[in-house]
């Protein structure tokens, strides 16, 4: 079992920094996030907390609260004590996925840290081999919806692949100009969320033209109702699940057995819980992609990372961050990314 491999790895916490992040996006929102640095034996791991309220961010920043870190533990034995630390500091969260986000954050500084320590990485650790990462550019539409943003990204890079968020308000042109492109690899509709700034009501009328106009892609998070889920019979291979996997228990508890999953690994916040699930898929033949959470920095070379393991080939969306920039550079790397020269702990980029 992958998990096994690092389990009783030791890491020894001399003390721990905070780092706030900041960066505006093409989807039109700020994006903050937290660096979660553990230091010990002149090592340093580090982790990314994804939670999507700023506000929590700054009160993790300011308070005066130490959290009980310090000490030597086996990387099992840290999991099960930050699993039982209240991390939102007396707050509830927004959303109780914020609670996985803010541990994953911890979990994986502690395994780069630990990693480090015993001067190894990752892939050594498992005995695996990092390999070039393919991903795919997600992105929003303009407003109102044309795709002429996917255009103006082709015009830069033809061969680049898309995963996209289908929404109402999209009419049967914009499909028909996205899908004449052959480069829409996924669409997520979304309809897994509830009470979020993202939320995409079920829609059969949208999701009956995203079925039949993008005939090779594949589809994510539909709601499944009375009106649709009729829609996905005989296409239930190209179903695709990202907002309801967190563990194998959730896996099994889907629909029907799937064929794709959407690998976020801030979603399970354990390294048991992530590493279980690739074991699961694996085992059971269930495909993977990875997906990302807008990281501004080492959650990014993570999700690389876990990528480069495990599922290389497929259409990631894990495109460095710069991809999300409102007006992104032109010398942004291009798909796939090369494996790194020297990767450390777990550590990619």
């Amino acid at each position: 079992m992958l998990y096994d491999a690092v389990a009783d790895l030791d890491v020894a916490i001399e003390g721990y920094d905070l780092h706030r992040r900041e960066r505006d996006t093409s989807s039109g929102f700020t994006r903050a996030t937290t660096i979660i640095s553990l230091h010990g034996h002149d090592e340093t791991g580090r982790g990314e907390d994804v939670t999507y309220d700023n506000d929590a961010h700054d009160v993790l920043q300011n308070t005066s609260q130490e959290f009980p870190l310090t000490g030597t533990y086996k990387l099992d034995d840290f999991s099960s004590q930050v699993s039982e630390l209240d991390l939102f500091l007396g707050d509830e969260p927004d959303q109780s996925a914020f609670r996985n986000y803010r541990q994953w954050a911890f979990e994986s500084a502690a395994l780069d840290l630990a990693l480090k320590q015993a001067d190894t990485t990752l892939a050594n650790r498992l005995d695996r081999e990092y390999r070039p990462v393919r991903f795919a550019v997600s992105t929003r539409l303009d407003d109102p919806p044309t795709g002429q943003r996917v255009l103006d990204w082709l015009d830069r890079d033809s061969d680049l692949e898309f995963k996209l968020d289908p929404t109402s308000d999209w009419s049967a042109e914009v499909i028909t100009r996205l899908a004449d492109t052959d480069a829409v690899r996924v669409l997520d509709l979304k309809g897994q969320y509830h009470g979020t700034t993202v939320d995409q009501p079920a829609d059969p009328g949208l999701y009956k033209q995203v079925v039949e106009g993008f005939p090779d892609a594949l589809i994510e998070d539909p709601a499944l109702t009375d009106e649709t889920r009729p829609l996905f019979e005989g296409h239930e291979a190209r179903v695709t699940w990202d907002y309801p996997i967190k563990s194998v228990e959730t896996v099994e508890n889907l629909p029907w057995e799937p064929k794709w999953l959407n690998i976020k690994p801030s979603r399970f916040g354990s390294v048991k819980a992530l590493f279980d699930t690739l074991d699961y898929c694996e085992e059971h033949g269930i495909q993977m992609f990875g997906g990302g959470q807008f990281e501004l920095d080492v959650g990014r070379e993570h999700l690389h990372a876990i990528a480069s393991l495990f599922y290389p080939d497929a259409p990631n969306d894990v495109a460095p961050s710069g991809y999300n920039d409102p007006e992104p550079r032109d010398d942004l790397p291009l798909s796939p990314l090369d494996t790194p020269a020297d990767p450390r702990g777990f550590e990619w980029g």
